[in-house]
């Protein structure tokens, strides 16, 4: 479809450029009207160059769609492109319509610091633009936050970006509500953002948490815990592990990394809380945990004489 506008674009702009040269040699207006015919063809210039443009940045865009194949590279490709195309447009049209290129340009650079007062929030949303695309704080199809905006990042256009929303305040569990939140980019010059898929490293700790009581064998009920998880994704955990710990040795930080699940025990009131501790994919935090929780919860109940659950108002 790009393919197709785009050489629809250009056979505009080449009818406006015969269109040009044909009024130029045959068109004699009436002394009256003799002042239109710059005008016209100053316009038929501006829309040739307006139309080429776009044609151009159409086909420009066909063509990534076949020669760079990371879809986020291909989206920050596209809008930088399109940002050129613009501002190149711009000056040519406003040059062809004045006849005056360096009048354009030094007005430009007036209007440019007038608009730089009067504009700065946009101007430092673009700004903010030029940052994410230069230092990758996140890109299309990452799972962030920014402040108290939180989902899976699926445009980042030049002055916003935009998400699609997980919790918010309609549901909770790491689930979409179905609804889009626009950023504006200066935000993140300001604001911490916090990135759950990078590309080198797209996991998450996340912990499923179980209340036994005081009576429970906690090292069995651990060990259960452990077993558990281990059997769902011990294995694949180990090899991320591996790539964390390569990470972690490229940087000053000592820290030591559990290769296989884990469990830590917190005290509470009248329970002990057990918190399963492992890794997994930022979408696909929930459905481990509920697969986790179920499993653990079956085996805990085949042997109540081990492992017995509170009870009171309490808990």
């Amino acid at each position: 479809m790009k393919r197709r506008l785009g050489y629809l674009a250009f056979v505009v702009a080449l009818l406006a450029i015969v269109a040009v040269s044909v009024l130029e040699t045959a068109w004699v207006p009436p002394a009256s009207q003799e002042s239109l015919k710059p005008w016209a063809l100053k316009g038929l210039l501006a829309l040739a160059i307006a139309s080429g443009t776009y044609g151009t940045y159409l086909l420009l865009s066909a063509g990534m769609s076949r020669l760079v194949h990371d879809k986020r590279r291909r989206h920050d490709l596209r809008n930088v492109v399109r940002l050129v195309m613009v501002v190149a447009a711009i000056v040519a049209v406003a040059g062809v319509l004045t006849d005056q290129w360096l009048g354009v340009l030094f007005s430009l650079g007036i209007v440019g610091f007038g608009v730089t007062v009067a504009l700065q929030q946009p101007l430092t949303s673009l700004l903010g633009w030029v940052y994410i695309l230069s230092m990758r704080p996140y890109q299309v199809g990452d799972r962030v936050r920014i402040e108290d905006a939180k989902g899976d990042v699926i445009d980042v256009d030049f002055l916003v970006t935009t998400l699609w929303e997980v919790d918010g305040d309609l549901v909770s569990s790491h689930q979409p509500s179905g609804r889009t939140v626009t950023v504006p980019n200066n935000v993140i010059l300001t604001s911490e953002v916090f990135n759950y898929s990078r590309d080198d490293f797209p996991f998450v700790w996340r912990e499923v948490s179980m209340q036994v009581s005081y009576e429970t064998d906690l090292a069995f009920a651990k060990q259960v815990m452990r077993e558990v998880a281990d059997d769902h994704l011990g294995d694949e955990m180990e090899r991320r592990i591996e790539t964390y710990r390569e990470q972690l040795a490229e940087t000053p930080v000592d820290l030591e990394v559990q290769g296989r699940p884990s469990v830590n025990v917190s005290q509470g009131e009248t329970w002990v809380e057990l918190r399963l501790r492992f890794l997994t994919r930022p979408r696909q935090i929930q459905r481990t945990k509920n697969a986790l929780y179920e499993q653990i919860l079956a085996r805990f109940q085949e042997h109540p004489d081990k492992v017995a659950f509170p009870v009171g108002r309490f808990r």
